[in-house]
């Protein structure tokens, strides 16, 4: 079979077979195009050049090179040879066309010809492939040399595990972030809730309860934080505390901290907590944590039971009870020597809220539940569900079959939203 007609039809893209034979021969030209350009390029030419001349340059000299090689390929095959040659030296290599896929959230390398991706809640096989470990290896250097906190430039989160931690060879993982947050009009087109749940969640930020959002890895919690945090007036101060910046709030009076690992002596360490404690002093109107994991907790309930109300956060966990046994945990982890009684008193009176959302197994999230903390009943935090999500069944293609449905019950901080011009629909309480 002829180079060109090996070529055709391995474009190497998600979702497409390709021809082993033909995909080989395509990265050794690859290879061999990459190994000219390297040894005739004058490197220090290309520093001070914009992006836009050095991608002139390298398809000059490109061309140049597969002119004087006579490679029998069309125009487009040059092409997709020259973009695939310019990823490796100034990109991810194969990696780029599913940076540049905005349905991408996560790319998931667990081996170099063994690639997976995550679209839409669900995880899919792709046909990219490295060339070899070392190949995968050397854009992992690439990524490290150039993040800043295992961060890449466009914020998409990094892990990297190589030999002989991980046994079957290197494993990269890629979290991205949409350029732009979904609002809470495309999470209900999305059935992620009702516009009734979402109504009630606009009055409860703007009546200033404190909210925790509960739910599993990928289920999307920094999702709905960064959509109830749009309902937060613009004339008011935020302060954002994360581990690793996801959130994307859009007021104009935004601070933002985030967390520092300690340097390769194991010092200059700043947490969470310690960023908590100073937001205290920066006059904020609203402290959204990201996510709360450690012994933040304590400082973050003291916060909200000293007039810092209004304030939201996320936790890991997989129902409202799970939630404030982990918040109980987290206190414990600070050393404080305090009773079971006065950890859940701490919680009962700082939370208002409970949103649990979860990943179903078709990948689709939804709000499982919104519960209202009451107070206490001896040393048991006592809890109200308002709304849930109530499934039914699986269709033909698997999708999940339910409902959204009140529980009848009205909730005790429907006489605050009164008391700040919000009336909350008979309706929303009706049980059905």
């Amino acid at each position: 079979m002829a180079l060109r007609e090996r070529l055709i039809g391995n474009q190497n893209i998600p979702g497409n077979a390709s021809d082993g034979t033909g995909q080989h021969s395509f990265q050794e030209m690859k290879s061999r195009l990459h190994r000219t350009l390297i040894n005739r390029m004058d490197l220090t030419k290309l520093s001070s050049l914009t992006p836009e001349q050095v991608h002139g340059e390298v398809s000059r000299l490109a061309e140049t090179v597969l002119a004087q090689e006579a490679m029998p390929l069309s125009i487009s095959e040059r092409e997709r040879l020259v973009n695939d040659v310019q990823h490796e030296l100034f990109g991810l290599g194969p990696l780029e066309p599913l940076l540049k896929d905005p349905t991408i959230s996560d790319i998931l390398v667990n081996s170099h010809d063994t690639i997976y991706i995550e679209r839409r809640g669900r995880i899919e096989s792709t046909t990219v492939r490295f060339k070899d470990d070392e190949h995968l290896m050397r854009v992992i250097e690439r990524i490290v040399s150039s993040m800043v906190d295992a961060r890449l430039q466009d914020g998409s989160r990094v892990n990297a595990i190589i030999p002989p931690l991980s046994i079957d060879g290197p494993v990269l993982s890629i979290r991205r972030f949409g350029a732009d947050p979904l609002r809470m009009n495309s999470l209900i087109e999305n059935k992620a809730l009702t516009k009734d749940i979402a109504d009630m969640l606009q009055m409860v930020v703007n009546a200033r309860l404190n909210v925790l959002i509960s739910g599993g890895t990928g289920a999307g919690k920094t999702t709905l934080l960064n959509a109830l945090s749009a309902f937060i007036p613009e004339n008011e101060r935020i302060v954002t505390i994360e581990d690793s910046a996801e959130l994307q709030l859009q007021q104009p009076h935004v601070v933002r901290l985030e967390t520092r690992p300690p340097n390769i002596e194991g010092r200059g360490e700043v947490t969470q907590r310690d960023l908590v404690r100073n937001a205290l002093r920066m006059r904020p109107d609203r402290i959204v944590i990201g996510e709360v994991r450690g012994g933040e907790a304590i400082d973050m309930l003291q916060a909200m039971n000293t007039g810092h109300d209004g304030s939201l956060t996320t936790i890991h966990a997989n129902t409202p009870r799970d939630a404030l046994a982990r918040l109980e945990t987290m206190i414990q982890m600070t050393g404080m020597r305090l009773s079971d009684r006065a950890m859940r008193q701490q919680v009962a009176s700082a939370l208002n809220l409970v949103v649990q959302v979860a990943r179903l197994s078709d990948g689709s999230r939804r709000v499982t539940s919104i519960s209202e903390i009451t107070g206490m009943e001896g040393e048991t935090i006592t809890m109200q569900e308002i709304f849930m999500y109530e499934r039914t069944g699986v269709d033909k293609e698997g999708q999940v079959i339910g409902r959204f449905r009140p529980t009848g019950i009205r909730p005790r901080f429907a006489e605050r939203l009164k008391s700040c011009g919000l009336q909350l629909p008979r309706v929303f309480f009706e049980e059905m």
